[in-house]
């Protein structure tokens, strides 16, 4: 039973859509003490009223669990080349940290959107829209003492990653390391990221694949070597936050498994 895990599930985040707490997860969470890392991708985010989001936000407070946020991804351009895209992309993100005093969240993780095939050729243009799309969230952020983490999602390598932060050049901004992602989309293991990103990371990611697709399996499921980047993490004194991202209730159970038969949690500095 998930409840058996308490010891790891006080030590990191797990992922839940906000519409699914609403619907059918939040007992769950409640319950077993477990701390969510609450998703607001999707249409039902346009409709959704600021009571929705107190009412929940209420209940993890009263139950002392702390979260984080991650914010809205799909079909959006932070950095994108059309006015009206960006404008509404801009809008969904505000939207989002607008929620940040109510969920009072250790993070929020946001992605990029950065792709190669489309951007590369015109970089400093998607650099420039993507500053003054995030300069004012990260602002906002840092107003209520919350980080900013941004994840790597379709980049190939960690240079826009890299330029950002550098160009943020703020404490509350930082990097979130998505073992899937890595594997899935970038084909890389995750060292040419560390060797870039290190004195950003701020949090993981953490669910596996073979290879070919995201198909965020349990820990273990599949090829990524966890031990060998928490090897690196405990000898460099690394303590990101760290969010496990099952996309079912057996993958959660199974994570938690692996986790608490391999100790790679202990790992992890104190």
């Amino acid at each position: 039973m998930i409840n058996d895990y308490n010891s790891i599930t006080n030590r990191c985040f797990i992922n839940a859509p906000f519409d699914r707490l609403q619907s059918d997860l939040l007992e769950l969470f409640t319950k077993r003490q477990i701390q969510p890392e609450i998703g607001l991708e999707g249409e039902w985010f346009w409709n959704c009223l600021p009571d929705d989001f107190e009412k929940i936000a209420l209940i993890f407070q009263q139950q002392g669990l702390d979260c984080t946020l991650h914010a809205p991804f799909h079909d959006l351009a932070p950095g994108g080349f059309e006015k009206k895209i960006v404008a509404l992309s801009r809008e969904k993100l505000k939207r989002a940290f607008a929620l940040i005093p109510v969920f009072c969240p250790r993070a929020i993780v946001c992605h990029l959107g950065f792709e190669a095939n489309k951007h590369q050729s015109q970089f400093d243009r998607w650099l420039e829209t993507s500053l003054t799309t995030w300069k004012p969230l990260v602002e906002l952020a840092a107003s209520f003492g919350t980080r900013v983490h941004f994840e790597n999602t379709y980049e190939l390598g960690p240079v826009a990653h890299k330029r950002l932060l550098q160009e943020l050049d703020t404490e509350n901004v930082g990097f979130c390391l998505d073992t899937g992602h890595l594997m899935a989309f970038a084909g890389t293991g995750w060292r040419p990221w560390l060797e870039e990103l290190e004195p950003w990371l701020a949090q993981l990611h953490l669910h596996d694949n073979d290879g070919t697709t995201d198909a965020h399996l349990a820990l273990g499921a599949g090829i990524f070597d966890f031990f060998d980047l928490f090897e690196h993490l405990k000898k460099n004194n690394l303590r990101p936050l760290v969010t496990l991202e099952p996309h079912s209730k057996q993958d959660l159970l199974l994570s938690l498994q692996y986790l608490d038969t391999t100790g790679l949690f202990d790992l992890l500095p104190k």
